[in-house]
């Protein structure tokens, strides 16, 4: 089996917003959920740390999730009871929830939190043992928790290493998913001290301003943890040609998300069947991407799976995470090197953050 790295995983939200005991296997987790009627997701996820296991996952970049937007707007618009908060005090508190269960699950042995590159070298050097623990990165999937700029290397301290400004809607330091405009003066600001810190940025949902300015002002790593292409489904959630094209110019790598809307053109959450798409699209996605870059070393996973969805809204043959090794046979089929394939299916990643990470 090919080692997966993927670099969008939001472990600590799943559990603590939906009670969901992650380190049990994904048939008990789907028993415990299929009376539950808050998401039509309930009975139907993919994801659990023995499921990651069974896939070959051995390291995950894993988030940090809670948003307060400074509008009632964007509050109307996209407001959830597991996401949105009153104050970026209560984000923080939230996120800080979610960093204590990784730091209990790194205690318990389920994982290793991957704070260098000397962690990460040595995480690799046995992650084919059986007994080895998922390593994670830390990131964080929109800054609001993050309440002013001079937090940030308490953060970083904590083991931030990657972070996206926005997540959908307005929030504290620019605009993301669904609006539009530019990045706050405290966003500007927030990125010269990730700069400083060394903290990778995720364009991952910026608006399309946003995203160019943030581009222009961040001179540090760059990575796109899960995005797929705007020509071959449109939408702002997607990146333009150009923007991928920017991105490969920084060296950047672009992770294929498995959300059904991101996969297929038209898609109507809740009612267009899974049916209509499989990990075929996935590859397309990736290809797209190689082909704009001459080559397949910007291509990467970043599945988003159990990200406020299940089987529902996933591939029709995409059941589990477990699945996402099919990607690695649809790419063959179509005539990638084996070399190549190791690249998108974990090489590039590895790549990356062994030049992000801090040494030691």
């Amino acid at each position: 089996m090919i080692p997966v790295i993927d670099a969008h995983l939001d472990l600590a939200w799943n559990a603590l917003a939906f009670n969901r005991d992650i380190t049990l296997p994904i048939d008990e987790l789907r028993r415990r959920e299929a009376h539950m009627t808050d998401g039509k997701w309930r009975g139907r996820c993919t994801t659990s740390l023995p499921e990651l296991r069974r896939a070959g996952i051995k390291v995950c970049v894993a988030t940090l999730l809670a948003r307060s937007g400074p509008s009632q707007a964007q509050k109307a618009s996209y407001g959830r009871t597991d996401l949105d908060f009153a104050a970026q005090s209560i984000a923080y508190a939230t996120a800080h929830g979610q960093l204590a269960y990784y730091r209990l699950l790194e205690d318990q042995g389920h994982l290793r939190m991957l704070r260098t590159r000397a962690d990460l070298d040595a995480h690799w050097a046995v992650h084919d043992r059986d007994d080895s623990p998922l390593g994670i990165i830390l990131s964080m999937e929109g800054c609001d928790p993050i309440t002013d700029a001079n937090q940030a290397a308490a953060w970083w301290n904590d083991g931030l290493r990657a972070a996206g400004l926005t997540h959908y809607g307005r929030g504290h330091y620019g605009f993301g998913t669904g609006v539009a405009g530019p990045l706050s003066d405290r966003g500007v600001t927030l990125l010269q001290e990730f700069d400083r810190l060394g903290v990778a940025l995720d364009v991952t949902h910026l608006a399309d301003e946003s995203m160019e300015q943030a581009l222009d002002i961040f001179e540090g790593p760059v990575l796109a943890s899960h995005h797929n292409c705007r020509s071959l489904v449109p939408g702002d959630r997607q990146l333009t040609d150009t923007q991928i094209q920017r991105l490969i110019e920084r060296d950047a790598i672009i992770g294929a998300a498995m959300d059904g809307w991101m996969l297929y053109p038209g898609w109507k959450r809740g009612s267009t069947p899974r049916t209509v798409v499989g990990l075929e699209s996935v590859c397309d996605h990736i290809d797209h991407v190689c082909q704009i870059a001459g080559s397949s070393r910007h291509s990467a996973i970043g599945s988003d799976l159990d990200g406020g969805f299940g089987s529902d809204q996933t591939p029709h043959d995409l059941e589990t995470i477990v699945d996402l090794g099919k990607i690695a046979v649809i790419l063959a089929r179509r005539g990638f090197s084996q070399s190549d394939i190791e690249l998108i299916m974990y090489g590039n990643w590895l790549r990356f953050f062994r030049q992000a990470l801090p040494e030691r």
